[in-house]
């Protein structure tokens, strides 16, 4: 879904531009082709080879894997980014590389539910927040190729260092996830009746259980990589609910109110 999304975003400001893609499922491949988005399929070494721009687009667990092979084979004019959701485990894992310089740690900010190129969206990504970590590790061209790409859509950049990224990830992206994922498994332990659950969810419940539908394979490794990050987060919000709770059980709604205002200060932020 990301790379289809990002295949379109380049080949409707770049259309000049030849966009080949590789991926381990067959089908996915045939399917980015049937879809329009890129113009050939081709084996990973092959795509290393012949690729001006290389933008990996898989999950972090894999991006941990398959980085340091893709970067040996690389040379001073190619340009290597991915757009992977945790940033420190992948800088780390090509530290020290001859290749260093040609990589470039990105994380747009924008995503949806769900996964595979039939689920790529035209106008993605436009609006939103690219961060940009370790820049000063890239080299300048390739850092100017990989900030282009995110002007034409165009994005925000900010830049910062991967540590910092994972843990601002973890507050306002993986504890989301995490805790949509609860309430879906809360609300299908609790309520066993599946169609009192379609007939009276309201929008309240379906845009907070909508991150639910995420595909694990994806937010696993996420979660295993940022794991001190989000148990820190994860604690304070048990600490919260833990609060509400409180007010409940001893019918204490004037605390109730003051947490439900304290909440409501996020609209200074988020409007």
């Amino acid at each position: 879904m990301m790379g289809g999304s990002f295949a379109w975003l380049i080949s409707e400001k770049k259309p000049s531009w030849n966009i080949i893609g590789y991926d381990a499922l067959t089908e996915h491949a045939e399917k980015a082709i049937e879809q329009g988005f890129i113009d050939e399929a081709v084996a990973l070494d092959e795509l290393v080879k012949r690729s001006d721009l290389i933008i990996i687009t898989i999950p972090v667990n894999h991006i941990v894997q398959l980085l340091p092979g893709i970067m040996d084979k690389v040379n001073d004019q190619q340009v290597i980014m991915d757009i992977g959701s945790t940033k420190e485990q992948i800088v780390s894992a090509i530290k020290g590389h001859r290749n260093r310089g040609r990589f470039v740690a990105t994380h747009p900010m924008w995503g949806t539910e769900y996964s595979g190129p039939e689920h790529a969206v035209k106008g993605a990504f436009k609006g939103r927040v690219a961060v940009i970590c370790n820049a000063a590790e890239s080299d300048a061209d390739a850092l100017a190729l990989a900030e282009s790409i995110y002007d034409m859509v165009p994005m925000q950049k900010v830049y910062m260092e991967a540590h910092e990224h994972d843990i601002h990830a973890a507050y306002v992206s993986h504890i989301s996830h995490i805790a949509s994922y609860a309430l879906a498994l809360t609300v299908l332990e609790k309520e066993r009746e599946e169609d009192k659950i379609f007939q009276l969810a309201g929008g309240g419940f379906e845009s907070t259980v909508r991150l639910a539908k995420s595909n694990p394979a994806m937010w696993v490794p996420i979660f295993m990589q940022n794991k001190e990050n989000v148990l820190d987060v994860l604690n304070e919000h048990i600490s919260q609910l833990r609060k509400f709770k409180a007010c409940l059980e001893k019918e204490n709604f004037d605390y109730l109110q003051e947490l439900i205002e304290g909440a409501n200060k996020i609209r200074r932020i988020i409007k």
